[in-house]
């Protein structure tokens, strides 16, 4: 059964508030996951989201509104579901492994005695670790800790699970190896699960949804490409990734920019910044004396290069380009939108 077959959704936060003394954390806080669908919570650092995930394992409570998991209330309306009786596994940000206890007892700690040989044998499998029960953290890679993390995780068979962080204590090559490892786990697995994230790449790679948050509330929620290419507000567009807010005079359909003209999402009228993703703008070297931009910094970064370009009024625009072109700061150059339609947001 698909998401959208699931007329309920698994998980429900309605109306939460979250204080720790006079600041506020969590405010009127709403979020729906679907059986089988995985989610990433993209925001910065301080704006709720591990709160979030704590609230919904039951590690914290809410000072107002309600946690509902598969119907029944786990938090609020006089409700309360202790964290081990709530069907609800976790993967910490430092992993949280025992150290006194090998492979098969972190795995095992959250199964029946009598399903426990079984059940880490089996989800030791899943996580490509098989054979390993005997061996200890400390002697495992920092690949290797995070998978069994993950087993401990999910050999219980909880309804939702929630990851914080998971991959921060990896480095890059690694960490990009484990996600794409980690999500065809839990999609074999048919997990339901929460991402936390501060990677904008990471939550889109993830995510079957993606919901932006900033100061405790949720700003936009969609499709990683809905997300990236409609965002709801020039401060999404910024964090999902590289953007260029650039003025144009919208008529409709198009907006006039200084580099020619871009097709609009949807139809405006009057001054407007445009939002320009590198990707969506072809640079050429300019001919004649009519070139508005000029190169201020060229990035090379292997496959593709960044370049920034400014037009006479110092207005920059970033766009990528292949790895094979080279161009030097002071380069007259013509730029062109390529991409498809974009947003438009007003221009105060």
């Amino acid at each position: 059964m698909s998401v959208a077959d699931s007329a309920a959704p698994l998980l429900s936060v309605e109306g939460v508030h979250k204080s720790f003394g006079a600041t506020k954390v969590l405010v009127d806080f709403n979020l729906t996951l679907h059986a089988g669908e995985m989610l990433s919570l993209l925001g910065p650092s301080g704006c709720g989201k591990t709160t979030l995930l704590r609230l919904i394992a039951g590690l914290e409570q809410a000072d107002k509104g309600k946690v509902v998991l598969d119907g029944n209330p786990v938090d609020g309306n006089r409700s309360w579901i202790r964290p081990e009786d709530r069907q609800v596994g976790m993967v910490f940000q430092d992993w949280a492994l025992f150290p006194h206890l090998d492979v098969a007892g972190n795995v095992g700690y959250g199964v029946p005695r009598r399903q426990r040989i079984a059940e880490v044998a089996k989800t030791l499998e899943l996580v490509n670790l098989p054979g390993m029960q005997d061996r200890t953290p400390d002697t495992l890679s920092g690949g290797q800790q995070q998978r069994v993390a993950l087993a401990r995780a999910i050999a219980p068979k909880p309804k939702v699970l929630l990851l914080d962080e998971p991959f921060s204590n990896l480095d890059a090559a690694l960490r990009r190896e484990v996600r794409s490892e980690v999500r065809e786990l839990l999609r074999d697995a048919d997990m339901t699960a929460v991402f936390v994230t501060h990677d904008r790449e990471e939550a889109l790679v993830l995510g079957d949804r993606v919901a932006v948050m900033d100061a405790g509330r949720i700003v936009q929620t969609g499709s990683p490409s809905e997300v990236y290419h409609h965002p709801a507000t020039p401060w999404v567009a910024a964090f999902v990734g590289a953007v260029s807010m650039y003025p144009a005079e919208a008529a409709g359909s198009t907006a006039e920019t200084d580099f020619g003209p871009v097709p609009l999402l949807e139809p405006r009228q009057g001054p407007v910044e445009v939002a320009v993703r590198p990707e969506d703008v072809d640079l050429r070297a300019a001919e004649g004396e009519g070139a508005a931009h000029t190169v201020e910094n060229f990035e090379f970064q292997g496959a593709d290069a960044v370049v920034t370009v400014a037009n006479p009024d110092g207005i920059r625009l970033h766009v990528r380009v292949s790895g094979t072109q080279s161009f030097s700061p002071g380069d007259r150059v013509a730029p062109s939108y390529i991409g498809s339609p974009a947003v438009a947001f007003d221009r105060g």
